[in-house]
């Protein structure tokens, strides 16, 4: 299933989440065509490549050759690690999750508040997944733990929202609208699955591959701290900001 909008209004414009998502493209096209990342036989190169963030390195902290020199202090990777990616597919989904519930936990918490609310929650995935394996040394990078604390975040304030998702039925591909706590639910499910999977085929050797403790983590991170930011969410009459193309039926005006 992939989402493509939610019918759920919002008071202000999502400038927060429209200039993390432009850093995000900024760093990936650094990533790309400003040679800021390759990867080698020996693992990863250019100048960009100790931005990663090694659990190994932040646990013990030396530098490990997987990534050349990483950045000083160690810990400056949490952040740096969660505005890169991996590939053009990774870098579209995440943007597509985070463009679609982003803006209305930012509208829900405020631009400020908001911004605080994603560095934290990536900062928690990311201790997460190095708490799992800290004795890793694979690179981790990616914006998906942060993201998923936007998405637990959404599951608590708009568990009912409607969300217009694209479904793949074989050869068959169609569209519904599907409440937010079936599509939600249904990711944090398999994220959990997909971790549990993991760890049985790999029996606890270190392997490449999706951080879904990162997930987890910023997801479990998200459904607790949004109540705690103090986020107030938009009633139904009360919206005013929509993507222009929802078109004018989904626009609905505060009463006066």
């Amino acid at each position: 299933m992939i989402p493509l909008r939610d019918e759920n209004p919002t008071r202000i414009f999502p400038a927060m989440t429209w200039l993390i998502i432009a850093i995000n493209l900024g760093v990936f096209l650094l990533e790309i065509f400003g040679g800021g990342m390759v990867e080698g036989k020996n693992g990863l190169a250019g100048w960009m490549a100790g931005w990663t963030l090694v659990p190994v390195e932040l646990t013990q902290g030396r530098d490990h050759p997987v990534n050349g020199p990483s950045l000083q202090p160690f810990w400056l990777t949490i952040f740096t690690s969660m505005f890169m990616h991996g590939g053009l597919m990774h870098f579209g989904g995440n943007m597509l999750f985070l463009y679609i519930f982003g803006n209305n936990i930012e509208d829900a918490l405020g631009h400020v508040k908001f911004v605080v609310f994603y560095l934290v929650c990536g900062i928690i995935a990311a201790l997460a997944q190095v708490f799992y394996n800290p004795n890793s040394a694979i690179p981790t990078l990616g914006a998906s733990g942060a993201i998923a604390g936007v998405l637990g975040a959404y599951l608590i304030l708009y568990p009912k929202a409607r969300v217009n998702t694209l479904i793949f039925l074989g050869i068959f591909i169609t569209t519904v609208h599907i409440p937010a706590f079936i599509l939600l639910g249904l990711w944090i499910v398999s994220q959990f699955f997909s971790q549990f999977t993991q760890s049985l085929l790999t029996d606890g050797a270190e392997t490449g591959g999706v951080a879904y403790l990162a997930h987890i983590g910023g997801f479990i991170a998200g459904m607790v701290l949004i109540k705690l930011f103090g986020a107030r969410p938009c009633p139904p009459n009360e919206g005013r900001y929509f993507p222009r193309e929802y078109g004018p039926r989904y626009i609905v005006h505060r009463n006066q």
